[in-house]
């Protein structure tokens, strides 16, 4: 967590209206009582009402809020191209989020600002990526950060089926259409597979820990050393 994260952290926690104690505020936050400690004195430096000492506890006095965030006119339309399009082109929890993340947006705008997402011109159609995929993309992404290994079904450009076991790495969109990076057990190799190639996925049940060789880096290395391995869809055959 970066440290402006923590202390933005640090003020929510003590919003309450009773003591917190250093010790709590480290396991939430998973730093040392003395990192906390310095992180408290440095708020209060700036202004932030917080009350208390050390050893017995924080609170912050009522009536204090943060300031608004402040977005430039560049990084309103960046935000909103960004949401808009994983909107069009995301999964259907990243899709939901999106327009989420645009009313957040929105309401932490000045009043002078709060028409600029309707005004940002830049639009994304809404038919590029089935429903199907959508589903697929949430679950592949969710199994990446969490580790798990999928169990596909997966048709090459001839419509050949097969079943394997693979451990995902990451997703890559090219503008038309995804592709997962994984490690495949069943061939012991990295492979490139196109979503809108994957008739199903579930989870296998099973998680995989990081090993030599079989890493998003080691990836990376293979594609540099080798004209074989790839990414894009058109790479995506050897299966």
């Amino acid at each position: 967590m970066r440290r402006a994260d923590r202390l933005f952290q640090i003020v929510q926690h003590l919003r309450g209206g009773r003591l917190v104690t250093a010790q709590k505020l480290g396991g939430w936050l998973e730093v040392s009582e003395r990192t906390i400690y310095r992180d408290i004195a440095d708020l209060q430096s700036t202004g932030v009402p917080i009350d208390g000492e050390a050893g017995v506890g924080y609170m912050m006095r009522e009536g204090f809020d943060l300031p608004p965030l402040m977005f430039t006119r560049d990084e309103i339309v960046a935000l909103v191209a960004g949401a808009r399009m994983v909107r069009a082109f995301g999964g259907a929890a990243m899709a939901r989020a999106a327009d989420e993340a645009l009313v957040k947006i929105g309401a932490v705008l000045p009043d002078s600002e709060k028409d600029r997402i309707a005004r940002t011109e830049i639009h994304t159609p809404m038919w590029v990526v089935s429903d199907a995929a959508r589903e697929a993309i949430d679950l592949i992404e969710r199994a990446v950060e969490k580790r798990q290994v999928l169990t596909i079904d997966y048709r090459d450009e001839a419509g050949r089926g097969t079943g394997r076991d693979i451990r995902p790495l990451g997703l890559w969109f090219w503008g038309k259409v995804w592709t997962l990076v994984a490690w495949c057990e069943m061939r012991s190799d990295f492979r490139a597979f196109r979503i809108d190639r994957i008739a199903s996925v579930v989870i296998a049940g099973r998680i995989f820990k990081p090993e030599r060789g079989k890493q998003l880096a080691d990836f990376y290395r293979a594609v540099e050393r080798s004209e074989n391995y790839g990414m894009a869809p058109d790479r995506a055959a050897r299966t």
